[in-house]
């Protein structure tokens, strides 16, 4: 038999192949569904004349109010940058700053009512956009992927 057969590997190394055939299937599936989305975010964000890392603020700051550099630590991005965000932000009318209530020495950066309403118009834009993804599942199976994808998240 030819090394290749399944037949004549260990059990052990003939068993790890389905379960990396079956991570691999995981990884492209999510990497195509992670294209597909960063599309409709670019598309969206560009539609609204911001950046894919604009549009990011809005989405984290549309539920919270967080110091500059908790603002930092969810971008990944240095000092300045996060500054020249906040700064364009607020020229745009869409973001605000003032003296942080839980650190003497913090700022804080939060929506201001026009960046409110972008991010909860780019909110329903975003999910009419993915709606022919999300909609092909039922809605038991779009919380178990929910479910799912939160446990990966948390483990990542």
């Amino acid at each position: 038999m030819a090394p290749t057969d399944p037949a004549a590997q260990p059990a052990a190394q003939a068993a790890a192949q389905p379960a990396a055939a079956s991570q691999q299937e995981l990884i492209d599936a999510l990497v195509r569904t992670s294209f597909t989305t960063m599309a409709v975010l670019t598309r969206i964000a560009a539609e609204h004349d911001l950046s894919l890392t604009q549009l990011r603020v809005l989405a984290i700051l549309r539920d919270r109010r967080v110091t500059m550099g908790e603002l930092r630590s969810y971008l990944g991005l240095d000092k300045s940058t996060v500054s020249g965000l906040v700064d364009r932000g607020e020229k745009r009318g869409l973001l605000r700053r003032a003296p942080s209530p839980r650190d003497g020495r913090g700022v804080d950066v939060f929506l201001a009512p026009a960046g409110t309403q972008l991010a909860e118009r780019g909110e329903a834009e975003i999910a009419r956009a993915l709606a022919p993804m999300t909609g092909a599942l039922s809605p038991a199976e779009t919380r178990r992927l929910a479910a799912l994808l939160d446990r990966m998240l948390e483990r990542g």
